[in-house]
């Protein structure tokens, strides 16, 4: 088994490599994310000019990495395209340093390079976590390998795609995990107006609203700490099984040694 590690944090970040090695326990893995931080980029493609690749020394030993000087999606389509030698089997993407809920999702790059091997017919995982009280990436990664072991072992499930968010709380202070779905009106654009002395400008900040929001959202879920796993397709003709995903939550929901939330919310059938 192979599994495609990419990020839009960078090559360097801390929660990149701190997935790789908890994925390597399971897998063999190919690392090919941006030289840089490229965070908020969405599924941004560089088209009409060059990309340069590296191959990196990993910071995990038996793993094959490379830097690339574009965006989240670039690193990924690379790989898949010319960098990743033998069968890949799932494309996973993260661990993000902060939660990609509800709207924030379609500007993410996390969520993006995630998508650009659910597009090609990989099975994916974007994979964000608050960062809030400092707990570390360690149980983030866990939860994430745990996940990512369910995928593949799922009967034949090529469109499986997951967007994963895990509250930044210890792991014996999680409630569960829940089947959920993107919040709507989750976020708003503001724009700030300054002058620096060389002249006016502005800045765009994107914040969450205020919004109540429903009981089988992402943004719920988290909220009242639980890990939310989010079924993404891009039509109803690519709509996984609800049966696989709930398979794969309650079998992670056994691992971490969690109750099942009474009564689940999931999305609808």
């Amino acid at each position: 088994m192979q599994i495609l590690v990419s990020n839009d944090d960078g090559i360097k970040s801390p929660w990149l490599w701190a997935l790789v090695k908890e994925l390597k326990q399971i897998a063999d893995v190919v690392v090919s994310a941006p030289d840089g931080e490229r965070s908020a980029i969405g599924t941004a493609v560089t088209l009409r000019q060059t990309l340069r690749v590296n191959e990196v020394v990993p910071e995990v030993p038996g793993v094959i990495a490379y830097s690339v000087d574009g965006t989240p999606s670039d690193a990924v389509i690379l790989a898949l395209g010319k960098l990743a030698h033998g069968k890949i089997d799932l494309v996973v993407s993260g661990i993000n340093q902060d939660l990609n809920l509800g709207e924030d999702t379609h500007i993410s790059g996390t969520v993006g390079a995630a998508l650009q091997g659910y597009l090609r017919g990989f099975p994916a995982l974007a994979v964000s976590m608050e960062f809030r009280n400092g707990q570390g990436p360690v149980s983030a990664a866990r939860i994430a390998a745990l996940i990512a072991k369910g995928i593949v072992e799922a009967p034949a499930e090529p469109n499986l795609f997951l967007n994963v968010n895990i509250p930044d709380r210890p792991q014996t202070e999680m409630r569960g995990a829940l089947i959920t779905r993107l919040a709507h009106r989750s976020h708003i654009n503001t724009v700030e107006e300054g002058n620096d002395g060389r002249g006016k400008y502005y800045c765009l900040v994107r914040q969450m609203t205020n919004n109540a929001v429903a009981e089988d959202t992402d943004v719920w879920a988290v909220t009242h700490g639980n890990i939310s796993i989010t079924p993404i397709y891009t039509s109803f003709h690519r709509r996984p099984p609800l049966r696989t995903i709930e398979r794969i939550c309650d079998g992670l929901l056994k691992e971490l040694g969690l109750m099942k939330p009474q009564p689940a919310k999931t999305v609808s059938r």
